[in-house]
Protein backbone atom coordinates (compact mmCIF):
# COMPACT_ATOMS: atom_id res chain seq x y z
CA UNK A 1 0.00 0.00 0.00
CA UNK A 2 1.16 3.42 -0.82
CA UNK A 3 0.01 6.75 -0.15
CA UNK A 4 0.53 9.65 -2.76
CA UNK A 5 -1.14 13.19 -2.32
CA UNK A 6 -3.31 12.22 0.16
CA UNK A 7 -4.92 8.97 -2.04
CA UNK A 8 -4.43 5.15 -1.10
CA UNK A 9 -2.94 2.91 -3.84
CA UNK A 10 -3.98 -0.54 -3.55
CA UNK A 11 -0.48 -2.95 -4.83
CA UNK A 12 -1.40 -6.20 -6.15
CA UNK A 13 0.75 -9.34 -4.61
CA UNK A 14 0.61 -10.30 -8.00
CA UNK A 15 2.27 -7.10 -9.95
CA UNK A 16 5.53 -8.83 -10.40
CA UNK A 17 4.01 -10.84 -12.76
CA UNK A 18 3.73 -8.26 -14.87
CA UNK A 19 0.36 -7.23 -15.20
CA UNK A 20 -0.03 -4.78 -18.25
CA UNK A 21 -1.47 -1.26 -18.12
CA UNK A 22 -5.31 -1.18 -18.41
CA UNK A 23 -5.57 -4.90 -16.73
CA UNK A 24 -6.66 -5.48 -13.61
CA UNK A 25 -4.79 -8.37 -11.63
CA UNK A 26 -6.67 -11.49 -10.81
CA UNK A 27 -8.71 -11.61 -7.51
CA UNK A 28 -7.94 -13.36 -4.44
CA UNK A 29 -8.00 -17.20 -4.27
CA UNK A 30 -9.69 -19.22 -1.18
CA UNK A 31 -7.36 -22.44 -0.51
CA UNK A 32 -9.41 -24.74 -1.87
CA UNK A 33 -10.31 -22.97 -5.09
CA UNK A 34 -6.57 -22.20 -5.69
CA UNK A 35 -6.48 -25.80 -5.16
CA UNK A 36 -8.41 -26.93 -7.75
CA UNK A 37 -6.45 -24.58 -10.10
CA UNK A 38 -3.45 -26.08 -9.62
CA UNK A 39 -4.68 -29.27 -10.12
CA UNK A 40 -5.91 -28.63 -13.39
CA UNK A 41 -2.69 -26.74 -14.31
CA UNK A 42 -0.69 -29.92 -13.35
CA UNK A 43 -3.22 -31.94 -15.77
CA UNK A 44 -2.91 -29.46 -18.50
CA UNK A 45 0.75 -29.72 -18.58
CA UNK A 46 0.94 -33.54 -17.62
CA UNK A 47 -1.72 -33.75 -20.34
CA UNK A 48 -0.16 -32.11 -22.93
CA UNK A 49 3.55 -33.64 -22.34
CA UNK A 50 1.73 -37.36 -23.16
CA UNK A 51 0.58 -35.53 -26.82
CA UNK A 52 4.39 -33.99 -27.33
CA UNK A 53 6.05 -37.25 -26.99
CA UNK A 54 3.40 -39.58 -29.49
CA UNK A 55 3.92 -35.91 -31.89
CA UNK A 56 7.94 -36.24 -31.36
CA UNK A 57 7.76 -40.07 -32.50
CA UNK A 58 5.27 -39.49 -35.81
CA UNK A 59 6.95 -36.55 -36.87
CA UNK A 60 10.40 -37.97 -36.48
CA UNK A 61 9.38 -41.35 -38.05
CA UNK A 62 7.80 -39.70 -41.07
CA UNK A 63 10.41 -36.89 -41.48
CA UNK A 64 13.04 -39.68 -41.79
CA UNK A 65 10.88 -41.57 -44.04
CA UNK A 66 10.81 -38.41 -46.34
CA UNK A 67 13.78 -36.94 -45.83
CA UNK A 68 11.83 -33.89 -44.56
CA UNK A 69 14.22 -31.47 -42.33
CA UNK A 70 11.04 -29.71 -41.66
CA UNK A 71 8.73 -32.69 -40.11
CA UNK A 72 12.12 -33.91 -38.37
CA UNK A 73 12.23 -30.45 -37.00
CA UNK A 74 9.06 -30.84 -35.82
CA UNK A 75 9.38 -33.33 -33.59
CA UNK A 76 12.54 -31.93 -32.24
CA UNK A 77 10.07 -28.64 -31.10
CA UNK A 78 7.74 -31.17 -29.25
CA UNK A 79 10.18 -31.68 -27.30
CA UNK A 80 11.17 -28.28 -26.44
CA UNK A 81 7.84 -27.92 -25.58
CA UNK A 82 7.73 -31.17 -23.30
CA UNK A 83 10.92 -29.23 -21.66
CA UNK A 84 8.64 -25.91 -20.82
CA UNK A 85 5.30 -28.34 -19.64
CA UNK A 86 7.88 -29.99 -17.33
CA UNK A 87 8.54 -26.57 -16.09
CA UNK A 88 5.17 -25.79 -15.26
CA UNK A 89 5.08 -28.98 -13.13
CA UNK A 90 8.01 -28.49 -11.34
CA UNK A 91 6.80 -24.86 -10.74
CA UNK A 92 3.42 -25.94 -9.16
CA UNK A 93 4.69 -28.98 -7.41
CA UNK A 94 4.56 -29.40 -3.11
CA UNK A 95 5.15 -25.79 -1.09
CA UNK A 96 6.51 -23.86 -4.82
CA UNK A 97 2.98 -23.54 -5.58
CA UNK A 98 3.25 -20.57 -3.43
CA UNK A 99 6.59 -18.97 -3.84
CA UNK A 100 6.98 -15.88 -5.67
CA UNK A 101 10.65 -17.15 -5.76
CA UNK A 102 9.39 -20.58 -8.21
CA UNK A 103 7.19 -18.11 -10.03
CA UNK A 104 10.03 -16.25 -11.12
CA UNK A 105 12.16 -18.81 -11.75
CA UNK A 106 9.73 -20.58 -13.88
CA UNK A 107 9.10 -17.34 -16.03
CA UNK A 108 13.13 -17.14 -16.72
CA UNK A 109 13.33 -21.20 -17.46
CA UNK A 110 9.99 -20.76 -20.03
CA UNK A 111 12.03 -17.97 -21.95
CA UNK A 112 15.11 -20.03 -21.99
CA UNK A 113 12.46 -22.82 -23.29
CA UNK A 114 11.72 -19.93 -26.11
CA UNK A 115 15.46 -19.03 -26.88
CA UNK A 116 16.29 -22.97 -27.71
CA UNK A 117 13.45 -22.79 -30.02
CA UNK A 118 13.88 -19.62 -31.72
CA UNK A 119 17.60 -21.22 -31.91
CA UNK A 120 16.59 -24.22 -33.41
CA UNK A 121 14.36 -22.79 -36.61
CA UNK A 122 16.55 -20.37 -37.42
CA UNK A 123 19.32 -23.17 -38.07
CA UNK A 124 16.83 -25.38 -39.61
CA UNK A 125 15.30 -22.79 -41.85
CA UNK A 126 18.74 -21.13 -43.14
CA UNK A 127 20.08 -24.77 -44.12
CA UNK A 128 16.95 -26.07 -45.43
CA UNK A 129 16.96 -22.35 -47.70
CA UNK A 130 20.60 -22.69 -48.44
CA UNK A 131 20.71 -26.37 -49.08
CA UNK A 132 17.75 -26.21 -51.50
CA UNK A 133 16.68 -29.41 -49.73
CA UNK A 134 13.62 -30.58 -51.79
CA UNK A 135 11.57 -33.96 -49.38
CA UNK A 136 9.06 -36.36 -50.69
CA UNK A 137 5.76 -35.55 -50.31
CA UNK A 138 4.08 -36.42 -46.54
CA UNK A 139 0.75 -37.44 -46.16
CA UNK A 140 1.05 -38.73 -42.69
CA UNK A 141 3.23 -35.65 -42.18
CA UNK A 142 0.51 -33.65 -43.35
CA UNK A 143 -2.28 -34.91 -41.59
CA UNK A 144 0.19 -34.41 -38.27
CA UNK A 145 0.37 -30.67 -38.55
CA UNK A 146 -3.56 -30.27 -39.25
CA UNK A 147 -4.09 -32.34 -36.03
CA UNK A 148 -2.09 -30.34 -33.77
CA UNK A 149 -3.36 -26.82 -35.83
CA UNK A 150 -6.36 -27.37 -34.62
CA UNK A 151 -6.25 -28.84 -31.39
CA UNK A 152 -3.11 -26.76 -30.11
CA UNK A 153 -5.01 -23.23 -29.62
CA UNK A 154 -7.57 -24.86 -27.63
CA UNK A 155 -4.98 -26.65 -25.04
CA UNK A 156 -3.74 -23.04 -25.10
CA UNK A 157 -6.49 -21.39 -24.20
CA UNK A 158 -7.11 -23.11 -21.48
CA UNK A 159 -3.60 -23.41 -20.16
CA UNK A 160 -3.92 -19.70 -20.32
CA UNK A 161 -7.61 -19.21 -19.05
CA UNK A 162 -6.02 -20.99 -15.82
CA UNK A 163 -2.66 -19.00 -15.56
CA UNK A 164 -4.81 -15.94 -15.47
CA UNK A 165 -6.86 -17.29 -12.69
CA UNK A 166 -3.96 -18.16 -10.54
CA UNK A 167 -1.97 -15.09 -11.60
CA UNK A 168 0.92 -17.51 -12.39
CA UNK A 169 2.93 -15.29 -15.81
CA UNK A 170 5.24 -18.56 -16.20
CA UNK A 171 1.56 -20.62 -16.93
CA UNK A 172 0.20 -17.73 -19.62
CA UNK A 173 3.36 -17.83 -21.12
CA UNK A 174 4.23 -21.59 -21.44
CA UNK A 175 0.75 -21.62 -23.03
CA UNK A 176 1.44 -19.18 -25.80
CA UNK A 177 3.86 -21.54 -26.19
CA UNK A 178 1.44 -23.79 -27.46
CA UNK A 179 0.04 -21.25 -29.66
CA UNK A 180 3.10 -20.91 -31.01
CA UNK A 181 3.01 -24.80 -31.58
CA UNK A 182 -0.03 -23.79 -33.59
CA UNK A 183 1.57 -21.51 -35.71
CA UNK A 184 4.27 -23.70 -36.85
CA UNK A 185 1.89 -26.36 -37.80
CA UNK A 186 0.07 -24.20 -40.03
CA UNK A 187 3.62 -23.71 -41.82
CA UNK A 188 4.44 -26.88 -42.09
CA UNK A 189 1.08 -28.02 -43.41
CA UNK A 190 1.60 -25.02 -45.98
CA UNK A 191 5.29 -25.77 -46.30
CA UNK A 192 4.22 -29.71 -46.98
CA UNK A 193 1.40 -29.19 -49.09
CA UNK A 194 3.24 -26.44 -51.25
CA UNK A 195 5.95 -29.07 -51.81
CA UNK A 196 3.71 -32.31 -52.65
CA UNK A 197 1.03 -30.53 -54.60
CA UNK A 198 3.22 -27.21 -56.02
CA UNK A 199 7.05 -28.04 -55.65
CA UNK A 200 7.43 -25.28 -53.58
CA UNK A 201 10.11 -26.85 -51.15
CA UNK A 202 11.18 -23.42 -50.00
CA UNK A 203 7.62 -22.49 -48.49
CA UNK A 204 8.00 -24.12 -45.29
CA UNK A 205 11.42 -22.49 -43.55
CA UNK A 206 10.55 -19.15 -44.86
CA UNK A 207 7.38 -19.35 -42.87
CA UNK A 208 8.83 -20.83 -40.02
CA UNK A 209 11.28 -17.86 -39.95
CA UNK A 210 8.39 -15.28 -39.47
CA UNK A 211 7.36 -17.69 -36.77
CA UNK A 212 10.90 -17.60 -34.92
CA UNK A 213 10.22 -13.81 -34.59
CA UNK A 214 6.96 -14.27 -32.38
CA UNK A 215 8.39 -16.61 -30.40
CA UNK A 216 11.59 -14.46 -29.79
CA UNK A 217 8.87 -11.80 -28.69
CA UNK A 218 7.38 -13.92 -26.39
CA UNK A 219 10.36 -15.41 -24.97
CA UNK A 220 11.48 -11.58 -23.85
CA UNK A 221 8.21 -10.70 -22.62
CA UNK A 222 8.32 -14.09 -20.55
CA UNK A 223 11.71 -13.19 -19.38
CA UNK A 224 10.72 -9.60 -18.35
CA UNK A 225 7.85 -11.30 -16.28
CA UNK A 226 5.08 -10.07 -18.91
CA UNK A 227 2.81 -12.23 -20.36
CA UNK A 228 1.90 -11.42 -24.36
CA UNK A 229 -1.52 -10.91 -24.89
CA UNK A 230 -1.19 -11.04 -28.80
CA UNK A 231 -2.36 -14.83 -29.45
Amino acid sequence: MAEQGGLVQLRSPTAHLGTRPGTLPPPPLDPAERARLVRRARLLASGANAWHVVEFAIAVGAGIAAGSVALVGFGIDSLIEALAGFIILWRFAGRRSLSETAERRAQQLVAGSYAVLVLYILIEATRSLLGAHEPQASWIGIGLAAFTASTMPLLAAAKRRVGRQLGSAATVSEAEQNQICAYLSVALLVGLLANALLGWWWADPAAALVIAALAGREGIESWRGNSCDCC
